[in-house]
C-alpha cells in the first residue's frame, strides 16, 4: 500500500512544477500564435481604410507655419491634427539669456559686484558669530578703507579695459571721400552689438556677416477664384490619385506632397491595390487662413466633402474595402501659389 503513494508523495512538488510549466509554455505558444495572425491582418486593414489620398494622414507643408496649428472654423471647430510627414525642419526657439537679479548681481556691475556681495557676507557672518555688523572686516573703517581700495582698483581696471579695446578696435575709414552717393554717415557706421535699445536688433542681426535677412511675412486676400481653385484641386487630386497618373499629381501638387503620393501608390501597387475615389463632391468649406512668405502665397482651408471611396484588386477587380455609397470626409487642405504661378496643394492634415 505505501508503495502505491510513494512516487507521488516522493515526485508530487517536482510533478506539480512540471505541468505548471508546459501549461505556460503552451498558453504562451497560442498566445503567440494568435498575435502573429492577428496583426497582419489589423496592419492591413488599417492600411486599406486610409485608402483615399493622403491615407487620411497629416503630411507636407505649410511655410514657417507647418508645425503651428491652423485656426478653427466652422468647417472643422475641432484642433487640427498635427503634421507627421514634413519636410520642413522646426525652427529652434530662441532663448533670452538668463540673468539673476538680486543688488549686488546686476547685468554690468562685473567684478565690483562680487566683491561686494563677499564684503556684505563677510559682515553678516560676523553678526551671527556675535562680532556686529562689521566685525567680520576688523570694524566699520577697516571695512569703508576696503570698499575704497576696490573702488580705485575697479577705476584703474575699467579705464586699462578701455584703453585696451581702443587698441585692438578695427579702425574704419572715415571722411566724405567714403561715403556714397544717396547714403548717410550713420549708414557707413558698424550696427551695435546689442546694449542699450538697440539690444534686440543686434541679437537679431548681430550673427555674423552670412546672416539670413527674415522673410518677409503678412495677410492676404482670398478671391472667388481662388475659392474655385481651390474647389477645383480637391476633385483634380482626386481624379489623379485614382488613375494613378503621377504626371498630372506632379502638376498640381508641390514637390514634397508628390513624393508622398507617388510612395503610397507604389505601396498599394506592390499589394496589388488600387484606390479608386469618385464624385467627389465639395458640401461645405471655409478659410483657416491666408498669408504670404516671401513671394509664396499659402492658404489653409477647411473643407468638408462628399466621396465614393473603394480599393479594389488590380487582377480581379474585387472590392477589398469600401462600397458604391457616398461617405463623407472633412479635411484641412493648405495651398501654395509660387509668384507667378498656379495654386498647388502644399498639405493635408486631418482633424480632430
Amino acid at each position: 500500500m505505501p508503495t502505491l503513494w510513494a512516487t507521488p508523495h516522493v515526485g508530487g512538488r517536482k510533478g506539480f512544477k512540471m505541468m505548471s510549466s508546459k501549461r505556460i509554455r503552451a498558453s504562451f505558444k497560442a498566445f503567440a500564435v494568435v498575435m502573429a495572425l492577428a496583426l497582419p491582418t489589423a496592419i492591413a486593414i488599417s492600411s486599406v481604410a486610409d485608402a483615399r489620398v493622403g491615407r487620411g494622414g497629416s503630411a507636407g507643408s505649410r511655410g514657417s507655419n507647418t508645425f503651428s496649428a491652423p485656426p478653427a472654423t466652422k468647417t472643422a471647430p475641432g484642433s487640427a491634427q498635427p503634421i507627421q510627414r514634413s519636410q520642413a525642419q522646426p525652427t529652434a526657439p530662441t532663448t533670452a539669456p538668463q540673468t539673476t537679479g538680486g543688488l549686488f548681481n546686476r547685468p554690468g556691475m562685473g567684478m565690483l559686484g562680487g566683491l561686494a556681495a563677499g564684503f556684505l557676507g563677510a559682515g553678516l557672518l560676523g553678526m551671527l558669530f556675535g562680532g556686529g555688523l562689521f566685525g567680520g572686516l576688523g570694524g566699520l573703517a577697516s571695512f569703508l578703507g576696503l570698499l575704497l581700495q576696490v573702488g580705485l582698483i575697479a577705476l584703474v581696471a575699467m579705464f586699462a579695459l578701455r584703453w585696451w579695446r581702443s587698441r585692438n578696435a578695427p579702425s574704419y575709414a572715415s571722411g566724405p571721400a567714403n561715403i556714397d552717393a544717396g547714403r548717410s554717415p550713420q549708414q557707413d557706421r558698424p550696427a551695435p552689438q546689442g546694449g542699450g535699445f538697440g539690444g534686440l536688433g543686434g541679437g537679431l542681426a548681430g550673427t555674423g556677416a552670412g546672416a539670413a535677412a527674415p522673410v518677409a511675412r503678412g495677410p492676404i486676400k482670398i478671391t472667388p477664384d481662388d475659392y474655385d481653385a481651390f474647389e477645383r484641386l480637391l476633385g483634380d487630386v482626386q481624379t489623379a490619385w485614382s488613375n494613378e497618373d503621377k504626371t498630372t499629381l506632379a502638376r498640381l501638387t508641390t514637390p514634397e506632397m508628390e513624393q508622398y503620393f507617388t510612395a503610397d501608390l507604389a505601396d498599394n501597387a506592390a499589394k496589388g491595390l488600387v484606390n479608386k475615389v469618385t464624385d467627389v463632391k465639395l458640401l461645405q468649406g471655409d478659410l483657416a487662413e491666408a498669408w504670404h512668405e516671401g513671394s509664396d502665397d499659402y492658404a489653409t482651408v477647411a473643407m468638408r466633402f462628399a466621396l465614393v471611396d473603394k480599393t479594389i484588386e488590380h487582377a480581379t477587380g474585387r472590392v477589398v474595402e469600401g462600397s458604391d455609397q457616398p461617405t463623407e470626409a472633412t479635411e484641412l487642405w493648405t495651398f501654395v501659389r509660387p509668384k507667378n504661378a498656379d495654386w498647388m496643394l502644399s498639405a493635408i492634415q486631418q482633424t480632430h
